[in-house]
């Protein structure tokens, strides 16, 4: 049986002047992102998901961690760490329009589509979060286009104001009373024809 020689000790680094280098000591402000981050994600990831969940995301967790991870991304650029949950929602409502029209966009594509059952297979998380009594109104609500169902959601399930809503949509105080009114009769009209 051969025998392999003995591993050196790595070498200390040293620096420019010959003398040992310190273990880097952790960034305070690193430190500081990394405990607010985890506070954030406490405090909001629930929210977050049903968000993405009632905007009609076909991958809700997904959507989630990314805005999760846009706002870990540019957390220095952010002025105000109290905005930093507005700045979230903000983010959800954006990828999950983003990921809404890139699959109309790539099913429109789709040269030989496949033929799907009645209803999508939705996760673990996303039943649990909806409960039997709401189904008819969330079918009802994914009927609705996009920016309607975003301003109903937004307002009457996270009770924003309009402003915002229009920051979190990036459109006027304006558009989201239209887009308010327009879903809600939409909704109501389809609500009643169910009946």
């Amino acid at each position: 049986m051969r025998r392999r020689p003995p591993t050196p000790a790595p070498e200390p680094q040293v620096g420019l002047e010959g003398e040992p280098l310190a273990p880097a000591l952790p960034d305070p402000g690193e430190l500081e992102r990394e405990a607010t981050l985890a506070r954030l994600f406490e405090l909001h990831y629930s929210s977050m998901l049903r968000l993405a969940v009632l905007l009609g995301a076909d991958d809700p967790e997904n959507v989630v961690a990314e805005a999760y991870y846009q706002i870990y991304r540019k957390w220095r650029r952010l002025r105000d760490v109290e905005a930093a949950e507005a700045y979230l929602r903000s983010t959800v409502c954006n990828l999950t329009r983003m990921r809404i029209r890139h699959l109309q966009v790539a099913r429109k594509h789709i040269e030989n589509p496949p033929v799907l059952p009645d209803e999508s297979v939705a996760s673990a998380e996303s039943t649990a979060l909806l409960r039997d009594d709401q189904r008819v109104l969330i079918d009802a609500l994914q009927q609705l286009p996009a920016r309607q169902r975003e301003a109903l959601v937004l307002r009457h399930w996270l009770g924003l104001k309009e402003s915002e809503i229009a920051a979190a949509m990036g459109i006027s105080s304006g558009s989201v009373k239209t887009h308010t009114a327009r879903g809600i009769a939409a909704l109501t009209h389809a609500m009643e024809a169910r009946r």
